[in-house]
Parts: structure tokens; sequence; C-alpha cells
């Protein structure tokens, strides 16, 4: 499958109920050739606006964070772990999530990164391991299939309690030192 035709099924996908309440589906953003993916959790609301994941505050709050540490827009991908924004900004159920599982390893299948940040625990859990607490976790490199991954909190955490901007700093600039070292 290339790229167009996976974005077409994605926004036709009717595989669960999140369908039936979203705006838009959200794809990602940013350089689909890029050796850095950044997984969510899942759309909010401005996201479904929009239809483009971390553009409210806590992707203004990403954003900022990469900007700061020098990061280029076509440095990275964002996409989510589900595609659709759960109800109520609820976590998304574990049906839904295996709904879209299928998309996100496609997703992974064509970008290739070498490094994948998963941001939040939701993300973290799914993508790295189910039973994964990321206040223990968080900036510590694991490796699966040739792919590193970093779990680290989502921005959204940073504004409930901005004393997880140091950690989350300190981990982005771990992932930005080890693209640059290869």
């Amino acid at each position: 499958m290339e790229w167009n035709e996976l974005m077409t099924k994605i926004r036709n996908c009717r595989r669960c109920s999140l369908c039936q309440s979203r705006t838009q589906v959200v794809l990602g953003r940013g350089n689909p050739h890029a050796r850095l993916l950044f997984i969510g959790e899942g759309p909010g609301e401005q996201e479904d606006r929009q239809g483009q994941p971390f553009v409210g505050p806590a992707g203004k709050l990403l954003d900022n964070l990469l900007d700061a540490l020098g990061y280029e827009p076509e440095d990275y991908y964002i996409a989510n772990v589900v595609k659709c924004r759960p109800p109520g900004n609820r976590n998304p159920l574990e049906q839904e999530v295996d709904a879209c599982m299928p998309f996100l390893r496609e997703q992974f299948r064509l970008i290739r990164p070498a490094i994948i940040v998963c941001l939040g625990s939701i993300a973290s859990r799914y993508i790295i391991d189910k039973n994964l607490q990321i206040t223990q976790t968080r900036g510590i490199w694991v490796e699966r299939k040739g792919c590193r991954m970093m779990p680290t909190f989502h921005p959204a955490a940073l504004l409930r309690d901005p004393g997880k901007r140091v950690p989350l700093y300190i981990d982005l600039k771990a992932v930005k030192e080890a693209l640059a070292s290869g």
C-alpha cells in the first residue's frame, strides 16, 4: 500500500463507533519520510475540528519545545494511536485502538522511522508495553524490531503539571542527540 492509498482508507474508515461522532479523521502531520515519529493518544477537540494532530494547547506546547531544541518540521511526523476523537476526550477503548492499529502499523511501515517517541501513557502502553508506567519509564530507550523507542510525558500533562516540562525537554533533547549520532 502506498501513502495516498493509506490516507484514503483512513479517511473512509468505519471500523468503530468513533466514526459516528467525529468531525473529521486526524491523519497526521509532518514529513512522512522522517526518521522521527511521534505517537500521541488521539485527537482532542481542536484536532477534530482542524483535522491535524497536536494543534490545540498541548500541540502548541510541543511545537514550542521542538522549536527550542532546533527541530525543523521536516524532521518528524506526528500521528496518533486512534485517528478519531473519543467523545468527551476520554481515553480510547481497546476495541477502538484495535480498529486503528492496522493503520498505525502501516504508517510505521511506510515512514520507517529510526526513532519513535510515544507521548503519554496510552501511546506508550499500546506501542511499547501494556504494563508500562510512564512516570517510572519515561526517558528510557527501548529497542523493538530495529527501531529505538522512548516513552515520555504527553504535552497535555505539562499543562496540568508544569514540573514535567523539564523531564520532557530532557527526553526530547536526548532524542535529538540520538538522531544526530546516527
